[in-house]
């Protein structure tokens, strides 16, 4: 059984506005009506593949166990980051992890935010590279290619050893145009997918040959970790002294003993707003539209509005792309949509939430929206899941009105219990110890209105909390 390895991390600011830290674009949902997480995760199941292995940060945690659940997946184990430090110690510590467990692990580590149309083709190339894996390889996957693309490092592959599989003579860095349009030529060469297929046991030994600190530093940091709510914590002090590093620059550029199986299909790794652009349906001009945007006399652009009270309208537009969020728009043309981190850059440098925060913040319970934000008062919209409930807490600076609008809440404010449901409210006073539970089977919607003299995420004060959050 191979366990798929899902790395979802990273800081979200290639597709921003869409994509941000607080929910990278691996959540959200760009191709379809899942998230390309969910995706990725659905893509390797069936015969051959055991219910994957999430390697992530602390802030996603509940995320991924949500969006697993909604797949039916209950996975093998979620493997908690308490910092990113690039590929290299991710796949090192999914490795260990699974040797601890069997020996005789095979892992496939698999980037979560690529676009692959044909996952059962993927999966074929995949069952077809476990041959040589069993027998010691490391399997990398290469992409047919279809364009000389700058944008990604290539792989020269060798003479075949093992049906739809050879051997792998270079890694390529990525080329300058020029280079780009003489690798496309050669059969030989392929866009390298990031994807690797191994027994633990072998990557194990990879590092511990070519990476030895990395090695040694995560083998401990893994070993120290600790079990929260069923998630693995690896030991924040010893993970903060391994070093940053990729898993090509790390092992797979020194060990011989790698191979590269062929994929032929469609493929993208969504690093950018063009590469957006060209996996979505085009009309016959070449503009991709969403729901809510309209094109007139457009050519080859991509208009997309995230919030159904948005109406995004592109006239006489060509080569360019617009996103349209409650919070933000980003214009740009088609060939600079490689340049959005800087705008990132840039909103970061001038303390602009928008940078790095969505207007809707996720939590383990559901998640919040603010509709209105002024002087002394806030108005947010509340989504509770079923069977979930927030913190006991209390607040120093505000008081709050609490309006179900869907669902039933179980409110608790000091030593009184409420039952409350559809119209009904209730006042919770400035420094009252209190709780929102949805005991009920369907989601609960409330809108709070807040107000105080400061309306802060940080006042508040924890008694309980079922998440184990301080």
């Amino acid at each position: 059984m191979i366990t798929p390895v899902l790395l979802c991390g990273g800081a979200g600011t290639r597709l921003w506005p869409l994509s941000r830290q607080s929910y990278p674009k691996q959540f959200a949902q760009i191709t379809g009506p899942e998230s390309l997480f969910q995706q990725a995760a659905r893509r390797f199941t069936g015969a051959g593949f055991a219910n994957p292995l999430a390697v992530t940060g602390d802030r996603f945690r509940f995320i991924v166990t949500e969006q697993l659940a909604a797949c039916q997946l209950d996975p093998t184990g979620v493997l908690i980051e308490p910092d990113g430090r690039n590929t290299a110690p991710a796949a090192i510590a999914a490795a260990l992890y699974l040797h601890d467990q069997d020996p005789e692990a095979m892992m496939l580590l698999v980037p979560s935010d690529h676009a692959v149309p044909d996952a059962a083709l993927f999966r074929k190339a995949v069952l077809q590279g476990a041959v040589a894996a069993q027998e010691g390889q490391i399997v990398t996957f290469g992409i047919t290619p279809t364009r000389p693309e700058t944008g990604f490092g290539w792989l020269e592959s060798g003479p075949q050893t093992h049906p739809g599989v050879k051997s792998l003579e270079r890694f390529i860095e990525k080329p300058d145009s020029t280079k780009a349009q003489a690798l496309l030529q050669d059969d030989k060469n392929l866009w390298n997918a990031g994807v690797f297929l191994a027994k633990a046991s072998v990557l194990i030994e990879a590092f511990a040959d070519h990476a030895p600190e990395i090695h040694g530093t995560v083998k401990a940091a893994v070993h120290a970790s600790k079990i929260d709510l069923g998630f693995c914590r690896i030991d924040p002090d010893l993970w903060s002294q391994v070093p940053e590093d990729s898993i090509d620059y790390a092992i797979m550029e020194k060990a011989k003993n790698v191979s590269v199986a062929r994929f032929d299909g469609a493929w993208s790794d969504l690093g950018s707003w063009e590469a957006v652009w060209q996996e979505s349906p085009h009309d016959a001009f070449g503009n991709a539209v969403t729901k809510h945007a309209t094109a007139i006399d457009c050519k080859n652009t991509l208009l997309r509005s995230e919030n159904e009270a948005i109406e995004l309208v592109g006239i006489g537009l060509e080569n360019i792309v617009a996103v349209a969020m409650p919070d933000a728009v980003m214009v740009a043309d088609v060939s600079k949509a490689q340049s959005v981190k800087k705008a990132v850059q840039t909103l970061n440098a001038r303390g602009a939430k928008q940078a790095v925060q969505l207007p809707v913040d996720h939590r383990p319970w559901g998640w919040f929206e603010t509709l209105i934000l002024a002087d002394r008062f806030q108005v947010k919209r509340i989504h509770v899941h079923p069977g979930a409930a927030l913190s006991l807490q209390s607040h120093v600076h505000r008081s709050e009105h609490w309006i179900v609008v869907a669902g039933t809440a179980k409110v608790t404010v000091n030593d009184e219990i409420t039952l409350l449901s559809e119209n009904q409210s209730i006042y919770i006073p400035l420094g009252a110890v209190h709780r929102m539970e949805n005991p009920g089977k369907v989601p609960m919607v409330l809108i709070e209105v807040q107000t105080g003299s400061y309306l802060g995420e940080d006042d508040i004060v924890r008694y309980e909390d079922v998440y184990s959050r301080s």
